[in-house]
């Protein structure tokens, strides 16, 4: 199955520390790149956290409500993060391989 949403990069130290931050609502996800964790403070509402090897391979998804700390993952070298309920509506879990597809406007 493929499934296809809007994705925001976040690659800088700023983007990557601010992530989902002061949002109400997700619309697709946020990739978070490079990091192994992930945390909730400040947010107001739950998120989905899927931990991504350096192939793009679902090592991990959690759901995480605000105010929690996310442990470091082993061999995770990126994060997808989404509102609650988002992955699992997307068929995402433990194994399975995300592609990052980016259009160039010209």
């Amino acid at each position: 199955m493929r499934v296809t949403v809007p994705l925001e990069l976040a690659t800088s130290y700023r983007a990557r520390t601010r992530g989902l931050l002061g949002r109400d609502r997700v619309d697709g996800a946020m990739l978070l790149s490079p990091a192994n964790s992930v945390h909730t403070f400040g947010m107001r509402i739950p998120i989905d956290v899927a931990y991504l090897d350096r192939r793009l391979r679902v090592l991990a998804v959690r759901t995480m409500r605000p105010g929690r700390l996310g442990l470091p993952r082993l061999r995770s070298r990126h994060v997808l993060e989404a509102e609650a309920g988002a992955m699992e509506a997307w068929g995402l879990r433990a194994g399975a391989r995300v592609e990052v597809w980016v259009d160039v406007l010209a």
